[in-house]
């Protein structure tokens, strides 16, 4: 073979070994990024509305100690006048029916057991009158369900009739006691101690924080909140007993009891039902060492009036509201949205505190989950899924070969 071909020959064979390199080294680019996946796309945040409002002052009473909260509100709302504990009055007898009713309970409006009163609860009866007690009417041999007798100690406030309900109970005023010390320290009832049933005693003190976890306990309870409520009640035996709260069905008031002393002055344990938007709150509030019964009961409706404006229902996440936004390298872009609504009823300048945490997203449908947003009133947080509004498809082979640097 002469030297011209070999140098042809030659030629020709690193012609065709290069173009097979070129098509491998292409075919394996191709390969590789064609299928190679493709990087995750973080979201852009969107930072959520604020929604606290301003602070809410209540009108408080110019004399005396009190405070008010809420049933479903953790502690007290705002206070006023000196929180230590201080003389309740018949106040006293709203523990009373709760230790009771932890012993002996009722449910809804059933009437108990019957209870005999004999000659010692007539005696009970003329110690109380000594003792310049309110008191109610008792005969040996007399009758009353569970639920009359508590009708008859609550709704005139009938001191002779706490002492006989707590011997039917506990067997003695002792005993009672004993299990009134357990139940209050069981209920953290650190400021709250009673040397009696009835609060005759100026021994038997509160503090106006303890009173309103007292007033939401008795409103949890069906039978007593039904109880406190009554306005008068017929009592067999007995007759007709009127409610010593005369604020019973104003504005709302629905209880929950009176207290009266010297050492005391005018006190009331009060709960009133406020409505908010759609639903109702029910405030529990206590003013204690008032003047006169009707400057409190005036000084108490002044102050329902100037609370009850503070609440209100808040959307604290709506369906649909973006928290975030997706932009993909490829040109498609989607949002992380709120799956379900959440709202909440809020008092006064609660802070409302929202967090939105997203994750970064490849791919994905609509509906798919991509995170939370966390949103916290006061002391509970509420937790709400974030999906997809669109769903993001893989950007395709073509993308991949024209844009390696993105993959």
């Amino acid at each position: 073979m002469s030297n011209s071909r070999r140098q042809v020959y030659r030629r020709r064979r690193f012609a065709f070994f290069g173009v097979l390199a070129v098509i491998l080294a292409s075919g394996a680019y191709l390969t590789s990024t064609g299928l190679a996946p493709v990087s995750s796309t973080a979201a852009t945040l969107t930072e959520p509305p604020a929604l606290s409002q301003a602070a809410v002052e209540p009108t408080w009473p110019g004399q005396g100690a009190g405070a008010i909260g809420a049933v479903g509100f953790d502690g007290v709302l705002g206070s006023t006048g000196d929180q230590a504990s201080m003389p309740i009055a018949s106040i006293t007898k709203m523990v009373t029916a709760l230790v009771i009713l932890e012993a002996k309970p009722l449910t809804g409006d059933e009437p108990g057991p019957d209870i005999t009163f004999t000659d010692d609860d007539v005696d009970i009866y003329y110690d109380a009158i000594a003792e310049n007690g309110s008191v109610a009417p008792v005969s040996a041999g007399q009758v009353l369900s569970q639920r009359e007798a508590f009708e008859t100690m609550l709704i005139p406030s009938a001191n002779n009739y706490s002492v006989s309900l707590a011997v039917w109970a506990f067997g003695s005023v002792d005993a009672y006691l004993v299990a009134a010390a357990d139940y209050l320290a069981a209920n953290g009832l650190t400021g709250t101690v009673v040397a009696d049933t009835s609060g005759i005693s100026a021994q038997s003190v509160s503090s106006p924080a303890d009173l309103v976890t007292i007033g939401k306990l008795v409103m949890a309870d069906p039978a007593l909140a039904s109880i406190v409520a009554m306005p008068s009640a017929v009592i067999p035996t007995v007759g007709t007993v009127t409610n010593t709260n005369k604020l019973l069905g104003v504005d709302g008031v629905d209880g929950i009891k009176t207290g009266t002393t010297d050492e005391a002055g005018a006190c009331l344990l009060f709960a009133v039902d406020v409505p908010v938007g759609d639903t109702s709150v029910t405030l529990v509030g206590v003013v204690l060492g008032g003047d006169t019964h009707s400057e409190l009961n005036e000084s108490i409706l002044s102050l329902i009036e100037s609370v009850s404006p503070g609440f209100r229902t808040v959307t604290l996440v709506e369906a649909g509201t973006p928290f975030g936004t997706y932009t993909t390298p490829w040109g498609q872009s989607a949002q992380a949205v709120a799956e379900t609504s959440e709202s909440a009823v809020v008092w006064s300048d609660t802070p409302i505190e929202s967090t939105a945490d997203v994750a970064p997203v490849t791919l994905g449908e609509k509906g798919d989950s991509v995170g939370s947003v966390d949103v916290t009133v006061g002391t509970n947080t509420v937790s709400v899924p974030l999906v997809l509004d669109q769903t993001i498809t893989d950007p395709g082979p073509l993308w991949r070969w024209t844009n390696p640097g993105e993959i």
